[in-house]
């Protein structure tokens, strides 16, 4: 097996690189900044070049893209030519190479206005039945790239899985309101209850997806760690939160006290990884249980893996409004 990783020198695709080459796959990375794990430096929106990265490539692990930080920074055109013209050029050389499977990174993102329900109504249970409501060009390339994944399915039979990650980055919120009123760490392990995935479980789904590929033919995901919650408990999270997760766990209250940290008053929205569990047999590993776990022990909330790749970052600069101009 060979396997071409695209944003080869970002988080996840240095992530999925290092275990491709840890498990000792061929694992060949494309991006448009040098690294270690980058073999061929080039964008993706360049058809010649994607085409030269092919040779004896069996499978397609494509995670590069512009991201929801760099809605301000960079033009629409910009987005379009990554995240659609981008992913058009590498199905279009899959399909004429003969790759067995190809897995797009996408992003619960895509669901935009879906995921906040209207004032007094209960949390948002977000599972692939929900319609997406892209709500900035990010969410929109995003839902069109899913959409050209399912046209090459249907028109060329090409097996295709398309994975809805939820957050990973180790980077702080995207909110200042959020990064003002909660610790990192803080944020981050409640975050496991309703909108987060380790780094290391994002690329087990990735590895979980490109064996099974070739079985579903075509498929759409949600990736985030797996939620507590149930249906009966969405309407209590909008209002009472706090109360709903000391439930759960008790324990939690006095991990967080002796930190000085908090709950979130509310939760808005659950992604629901069911359909991902029950169908590519992923098995996430991280969930808030288990950060509660290595919080008793003294132990970090990162993975080894997330702790290996670290920080990326998405821009070079400092912005008025902290560390992205969202």
């Amino acid at each position: 097996m060979k396997v071409l990783v695209t944003g080869s020198a970002g988080h996840l695709g240095e992530a999925l690189v290092r275990t491709l080459r840890a498990n000792g796959i061929d694992a060949v990375g494309i991006d448009i900044v040098a690294s270690p794990f980058t073999d061929h430096i080039g964008s993706i929106a360049q058809k010649d070049f994607v085409k030269g990265c092919f040779e004896g490539v069996t499978a397609v692990l494509h995670a590069a893209t512009l991201h929801k930080p760099h809605v301000v920074t960079h033009s629409f055109q910009d987005f379009i030519d990554t995240n659609i013209t981008g992913t058009l050029n590498l199905l279009s050389a899959a399909v004429e190479f003969g790759v067995a499977s190809f897995v797009f990174t996408s992003t619960t993102s895509v669901f935009g206005d879906a995921l906040i329900p209207p004032a007094g109504s209960p949390a948002a249970w977000i599972d692939e039945s929900v319609v997406p409501i892209p709500k900035n060009i990010y969410g929109v390339t995003k839902a069109a790239a899913e959409d050209l994944c399912q046209l090459f399915h249907r028109k060329h039979g090409l097996p295709v899985v398309v994975l809805r990650t939820s957050r990973f980055f180790p980077e702080e919120d995207d909110q200042r309101r959020m990064r003002e009123s909660y610790a990192d760490d803080n944020l981050k392990v409640i975050e496991y209850l309703y909108r987060r995935v380790d780094l290391e479980d994002a690329v087990s789904a990735h590895l979980a997806a490109v064996e099974k590929a070739g079985r579903i033919g075509f498929g759409k995901y949600i990736i985030s760690a797996t939620t507590p919650f149930s249906v009966s408990d969405l309407g209590r999270l909008r209002t009472d939160a706090p109360a709903v997760v000391e439930e759960l766990f008790p324990r939690y209250v006095q991990l967080f006290g002796s930190r000085g940290w908090k709950m979130i008053p509310q939760i808005d929205r659950i992604y629901v990884n069911t359909k991902a569990r029950t169908e590519l047999g992923w098995e996430p590993h991280y969930d808030f249980g288990r950060m509660l776990d290595r919080l008793s022990a003294g132990e970090s909330i990162r993975s080894p893996m997330a702790v290996l790749v670290g920080s990326k970052g998405y821009h070079a600069e400092q912005f008025e409004d902290g560390p992205y101009p969202v």
